[in-house]
């Protein structure tokens, strides 16, 4: 062999086994969209701080798909090229993501599915809150309430789920079937808000109030910003007292809301929890290990968390005591007064 193709083999070798060390030492964490605010406030700096403890020297890489399908694939392709073998997963479309589980398998990289599962393909793991398990909880807090408050026998509720293609959401959707099928109250009318959207939400909840009026005697909602775009609904219409609207992801604007008593419930997931377990899950993978599931979903070993139901009455405890979030933060000025009556300090 010649020198010139003794170095350009010692080039290739090298090149090889720096392509190597690198794929060995880069995680992207891919997230689906831009109208939660969860992902830039909490689960990327989550999973950042736990990988900083977990893989000091892991490459990490963070892309948002901003609720565009097309957008989501140009990024999972993209941080394959950059050489990512292990890929954490939050899916635009639930179904449209079981191609991209073929491609990275097809290359040996990883995927984590995560917060939303990916049925129509088995990913290498899944880690999220039960969906199902909060779509009841909310659901079933609320009717709860209404009994409690004296809410007559066939009274008529609204139900708001989250995207069409998010296979979560369609899980919550089937917890709150679940509640308020076994419960003394009528759906009046039920709506997929696309994108998580809250000013389709809010559109879609303000046309039926204009429908039933007074007839409407609580809202299930799939999440703060679906909850919050019905809030703004009610508030719009002049409605006085507004009826208990739920929601789910403890948002700081959610937690306002709820101290000022204009929404009833929400859900305490701290997206931290997830977040720190799927970067353990990513590091495991790393290694070659296998990571340890706890149940299995859509075939697919899994680790889902059980999350808390969040009201007025125990929202100093469950949020502020727990130090999911300070008063500093929710207690802004206009809140400041109905937060003191809580004792939220």
């Amino acid at each position: 062999m010649t020198n010139f193709f003794k170095a350009a083999a010692a080039s290739t070798l090298v090149a090889t086994l720096c392509a190597s060390t690198a794929m060995a030492d880069t995680v992207a964490f891919l997230m689906p969209d831009q109208a939660s605010t969860r992902y830039e406030e909490a689960d990327w700096p989550g999973f950042q701080d736990a990988m900083a403890g977990l893989c000091s020297d892991c490459e990490l890489i963070y892309q948002n798909g901003n609720a565009d399908v097309a957008l989501q694939q140009q990024q999972f392709n993209s941080v394959i090229a950059q050489g990512a073998s292990v890929i954490v997963l939050d899916p635009v479309d639930s179904a449209a993501a079981a191609g991209l589980v073929e491609i990275a398998h097809s290359q040996g990289v990883k995927v984590i599915a995560y917060d939303r599962p990916i049925p129509d393909k088995v990913a290498d793991f899944y880690v999220s809150f039960d969906n199902e398990g909060i779509g009841y909880a909310i659901a079933q807090s609320l009717v709860d309430h209404l009994q409690a408050t004296g809410v007559p026998d066939g009274a008529g509720v609204l139900q708001i789920n989250g995207s069409p293609t998010d296979a979560a959401a369609g899980l919550i959707r089937d917890g709150i079937d679940r509640a308020l099928d076994a419960s003394p109250y009528v759906t009046l009318s039920e709506f997929d808000t696309p994108d998580w959207a809250p000013p389709k939400a809010q559109e879609w909840a303000a046309g039926q109030i204009t429908r039933f009026g007074g007839d409407i005697m609580g809202i299930v909602a799939a999440n703060d910003g679906t909850g919050g775009g019905a809030i703004a609904a009610l508030k719009a219409s002049g409605a006085d007292p507004l009826p208990p609207v739920t929601g789910n992801d403890a948002t700081i604007a959610a937690l306002q809301l709820i101290i000022a008593g204009d929404q009833y419930n929400t859900i305490s997931k701290p997206s931290q929890i997830v977040a720190a377990a799927a970067a353990e899950v990513a590091v495991q993978l790393l290694k070659g290990e296998t990571p340890n599931a706890t149940t299995e979903l859509y075939n697919t070993p899994s680790q889902l968390f059980v999350p808390a139901v969040v009201t007025q009455e125990n929202i100093k405890e469950l949020i502020f005591d727990a130090g999911i979030q300070t008063a500093e933060k929710v207690c802004t000025a206009e809140y400041a007064d109905a937060c003191a009556a809580l004792g939220i300090k």
